[in-house]
């Protein structure tokens, strides 16, 4: 399993219904991911989901979008042939006229490298966390947070743009 690094100008976006199956991906979606634009289409977007990833970043990251919210996240991604590659991560809820979430937007750029080792130590922590249940990996995630003086968006464009 090796890491693919993603081009400065990549740009990956997907767009998912609101139980997370994808109803678009774009080139970038495909070349990174390593899946056709067939074999991605109505999947879930957890197809790409690593192993590495705490159960606890998704829950936040749900948790934000389901309120209406936009979320910002280091990923770790699996491509499918089994290497990886990170991502920093957008995902916005999209609106109807009637101010209902209909469905969500996920663009994902390269991620700063320099990040990378702090978020692979948290993500480990939360990892670790989690085997005493989600809750605690939330509040483990909380811990860390609020320790930085910072919200959990704050943070993560924060270690972006460090």
């Amino acid at each position: 399993m090796k890491e693919i690094v993603l081009k400065d100008d990549a740009l990956i976006t997907s767009k998912t219904d609101l139980k997370g199956f994808i109803t678009y991906a774009n080139d970038d979606f495909a070349r990174y991911s390593g899946y056709s634009l067939k074999e991605c289409l109505y999947k879930n977007h957890n197809i790409v989901r690593h192993k590495d990833m705490p159960k606890t970043v998704f829950k936040c990251l749900w948790d934000y979008i389901q309120e209406g919210k936009e979320i910002f996240a280091f990923v770790k991604n699996l491509a499918k042939n089994g290497d990886f590659y990170w991502v920093f991560a957008n995902v916005t809820p999209s609106f109807n006229d009637k101010n209902e979430i209909i469905n969500y937007y996920s663009v994902r750029r390269k991620p700063n490298s320099k990040a990378i080792s702090t978020v692979e130590d948290l993500y480990s922590i939360l990892l670790k966390e989690e085997k005493n249940g989600l809750e605690s990996g939330v509040n483990k995630l909380l811990e860390v947070v609020n320790s930085y003086n910072m919200s959990y968006n704050q943070l993560m464009m924060h270690l972006q743009e460090q």
